[in-house]
C-alpha cells in the first residue's frame, strides 16, 4: 500500500516504482515535476544573466547600487527617530523604506564625495527639510552635535582627503550595508 503524491488516497501499486494511482493523477504529477524543471531553470537563467549584468556594470552604476544601499541602512537606523534638522518624527514604519523620510548628508555628497558612506555624516531628514530646506546646514549642524558630539562634527568638517572607491570597495559596502540593514529589521542590532 502506497499513498499517492498527487491526490494522497492510499492505493496498492500496480507497478514497482509507481508513485501514483491513476493516469490523471500521473498527468499532474509529470506536470508539476516539469513546473519544477522550468523554475529551476530560469533561476538558473536570472543567475547567469545577473553575474553577466554585472560584469557589464561601469564604476558609476556600482556606485549608484552602493549610495541605494547606504541610504537604506540609514533609513533603517533612524526610523522612529526624530528629523535631525527639525525634530519631527521620521517614519515608524519599521521598515525604513524610501517613501517617508530621506537620508540627509551633513556636508553633501556633492562637496564631500569622500564622506558619501560615512555614517556619522548622514542621518535621517524629512523630505521637506532635505529637498526643499536646502538640507538646512545650521539646523542639520546643531541637531548633529545633539547627536555624535562637537569634536566629531569638527572631525566631519576638517576631513578633506580625497578619495576614489574601486568596484571591489563598493561591492563591499554594499553587501556591508545590506547586511546591516537586514539586520536592524530584524531586531539583531539597535
Amino acid at each position: 500500500m502506497k499513498t499517492c503524491k498527487v491526490c494522497r488516497t492510499i492505493f496498492d501499486p500496480s507497478r514497482p516504482m509507481q508513485s501514483v494511482c491513476s493516469p490523471l493523477c500521473a498527468a499532474q504529477y509529470a506536470h508539476r515535476e516539469k513546473s519544477k524543471a522550468e523554475k529551476i531553470a530560469a533561476r538558473e537563467d536570472r543567475k547567469t544573466t545577473k553575474l553577466k549584468r554585472d560584469q557589464l556594470k561601469t564604476r558609476s552604476e556600482w556606485m549608484q547600487d552602493a549610495q541605494k544601499a547606504f541610504n537604506a541602512f540609514v533609513r533603517a537606523r533612524d526610523d522612529g527617530k526624530p528629523c535631525i534638522c527639525c525634530g519631527k518624527s521620521l517614519g515608524g514604519s519599521g521598515n525604513g523604506l524610501g517613501g517617508d523620510f530621506d537620508c540627509g548628508h551633513y556636508r553633501s555628497v556633492g562637496s564631500a564625495p569622500h564622506l558619501r558612506f560615512d555614517e556619522r555624516n548622514a542621518h535621517g531628514q524629512t523630505k521637506q527639510c532635505n529637498r526643499y530646506g536646502a538640507g538646512r546646514a545650521v539646523d542639520y549642524r546643531i541637531g548633529l552635535i545633539q547627536r555624535i558630539g562637537l569634536v566629531e562634527v569638527e572631525k566631519l568638517e576638517a576631513d578633506n582627503e580625497s578619495r576614489k572607491f574601486t568596484i571591489e570597495e563598493l561591492k563591499q559596502i554594499i553587501s556591508t550595508y545590506k547586511q546591516k540593514r537586514k539586520d536592524l529589521i530584524n531586531g539583531l542590532c539597535r
